[in-house]
């Protein structure tokens, strides 16, 4: 039986985050993920993915991955940006990029949301590095995994907020405003929220 798009709210009544980001509260525990945004890439019963996005790698180049991984860049080679996705597989890379709202998804290719998609494969990392591929392109080095009713929990203990992604959160480089700005976006005054944390 198939449903119609009027039986998919856009909120996430039925519970499945893909495509929302997720805001660290000031109580985080973690230290890995104190005051940072995370993008939701894949979210089911079986646990959660996601990649960091405030989270910059500066001393790892993109052209020193193209070296190592034996692949040649020309003067083309697009200047991607490297970040911390999280701390799981950390020798492992995923490519944040835009996609056609309508289209086939090749192998390797993970649709996010209507344009928004994530590659696992050498091919992008190629193109890339002939000028070509996405328009815009992040490539973060590991990820951020939940088990099995993992990140429900941690939300119920009020250590993340959701909230809608905006294309800035994903693509802007101003990491340091990204955190304020998530909580901004939601409608939420990051002083007060700090204000408040700790307290009973």
């Amino acid at each position: 039986m198939s449903s119609s798009p009027d039986d998919q709210p856009d909120d996430h009544v039925d519970g499945n985050l893909t495509g929302k980001i997720l805001i660290a509260m000031p109580g985080m525990a973690d230290v890995r993920f104190q005051r940072s945004v995370v993008l939701v890439c894949a979210h089911s019963d079986e646990g959660a993915m996601g990649l960091v996005l405030n989270r910059p790698l500066p001393e790892i180049g993109f052209g020193d991955l193209l070296e190592q991984l034996g692949i040649e860049a020309d003067d083309a080679a697009r200047q991607i940006e490297v970040r911390f996705g999280g701390p799981v597989e950390p020798g492992r890379g995923f490519v944040l990029h835009n996609v056609p709202e309508h289209g086939e998804d090749p192998e390797g290719r993970l649709r996010i949301s209507g344009v928004l998609a994530m590659t696992t494969t050498r091919d992008i990392l190629e193109d890339l590095a002939h000028g070509e591929g996405p328009e815009s392109a992040v490539l973060a080095l590991g990820y951020a995994g939940w088990g099995p009713g993992q990140l429900e929990e941690e939300m119920l203990q009020n250590g993340w907020l959701t909230g809608d992604g905006a294309e800035e959160l994903i693509f802007g480089n101003d990491h340091d405003e990204k955190w304020q700005a998530a909580l901004k976006a939601q409608g939420i005054d990051p002083s007060l929220l700090s204000a408040a944390a700790g307290r009973a």
